[in-house]
């Protein structure tokens, strides 16, 4: 079988990137932007960074804020109606994995209204056409949404996320530009840096991996390895590190999948507003200790690519030890829980284990897992 890549068509990378906006724009011939945001980034003017460009050039544009930290249904819906009424031609999406998860659904919708009731949108959707062109503008580095054929939409009536798989999603051009990460708080830094993280480090054991995505997980494991600490300190080396691990991991894992992390993650969003990142990083070492058996010696390229010396003289026992302390080490210097205790009630465990189990991650787990066993890693972490 083939292996195949989407990436998106157009990219730029660095300080500025986000004045590109106005050259695509007037290059593609658009008209009219469909503003896509959060409340908080237009309330802390980090929106305003590119509305102000779109001002200065005379371009015109409508704003829509109404997307919650995990957007809903509701939020997409209300969001098709907006665009409708604007008479936008293309979307601007600014923000973190809400704000562009809420934009991709929107231009699949008008460009495919048989799924305007956006449940149908779970999974991989029998869409026919291409999503309204999207510019997306990253303001966290972790969730890579500006580079994957992946979004994620909160069920409220089921309290579950649906994983939305299409490769006719994907954002037309990405504007990766650290300056609109700056003023990312400390915690948030360090949760989106983990997300990437368990992005880069799942991507790479998962049974779909091959040559190409090895090249971009491994690669992003070291950036990430080497950038957060300073991100989070606000450091302007660490802050362009992660925006261009964080890329890097989404231009591996869009292609090859994801793994239970991920899917035992997304229930403790849907049920708790458990933030994503936050969630990845608590769950990532204990499951990376239960895979470790079925990885072969990956794991001795994830403790080298983490800063582990003398990985080549290791066994596959201490290799794979080394892994995973590598990554607990780094979760804790950044502040992150250690658990699940403050978060998890153990009468939703059926219910996390069962919805983590049918979420459309699981399948890329290299250990093939039952609800059972998924119910276990939840209860070890409480």
């Amino acid at each position: 079988m083939a292996n195949r890549i989407v990436l998106n068509e157009t990219s730029y990378h660095g300080k500025g990137a986000i004045k590109e906006i106005v050259t695509e724009t007037k290059a593609r011939g658009f008209k009219k932007a469909f503003v896509c945001t959060d409340p908080d980034l237009l309330k802390f003017n980090v929106s305003t960074k590119v509305i102000d460009l779109l001002d200065e050039a005379n371009l015109a544009y409508e704003v829509y804020s109404d997307i919650k930290a995990n957007p809903t249904i509701a939020n997409v819906k209300a969001g098709v109606e907006a665009y409708k009424n604007s008479g936008a031609d293309y979307i601007i999406a600014i923000g973190g994995g809400s704000s562009i998860d809420t934009a991709k659904a929107v231009g699949i919708i008008i460009a495919n209204p048989d799924f305007e009731d956006v449940v149908s949108l779970e999974g991989v959707a029998g869409t026919t056409n291409k999503a309204v062109p999207i510019f997306a503008v990253p303001t966290t580095a972790g969730t890579a949404a500006e580079v994957t054929i992946n979004y994620v939409i909160t069920d409220e009536n089921k309290d579950r996320k649906m994983v939305c798989v299409d490769p006719k999603d994907i954002p037309v051009v990405a504007f990766v530009d650290p300056d609109m990460m700056a003023s990312m708080p400390k915690g948030l830094t360090a949760a989106t840096g983990m997300d990437a993280l368990t992005h880069a480090i799942e991507g790479y054991i998962t049974p779909g991996a091959w040559e190409m995505s090895d090249m971009f997980h491994i690669k992003a494991i070291e950036i990430i390895a080497n950038s957060l600490e300073a991100a989070c300190n606000n450091e302007e080396a660490g802050r362009e590190g992660m925006a261009l691990g964080q890329y890097i991991a989404g231009m591996g894992f869009s292609n090859v999948g994801l793994g239970i992390v991920h899917s035992m993650a997304h229930p403790l969003g849907a049920l708790y507003d458990t933030p994503h990142g936050v969630a990845n990083a608590i769950i990532l070492p204990t499951v990376m200790e239960y895979n470790a058996e079925y990885t072969g010696e990956k794991y001795r390229d994830i403790a080298k690519a983490m800063g582990v010396e003398g990985t080549e003289n290791m066994t596959p026992e201490e290799y794979r030890k080394a892994a995973v302390d590598a990554v607990k080490g780094l979760s804790e210097r950044v502040g992150i829980p250690a658990d699940l205790k403050d978060i998890v009630k153990e009468e939703d465990l059926d219910f996390l284990s069962e919805s983590a189990f049918a979420d459309a991650c699981c399948p890329g787990n290299p250990r093939p897992t039952s609800v059972a066993e998924i119910k276990e890693l939840y209860k070890s972490l409480i």
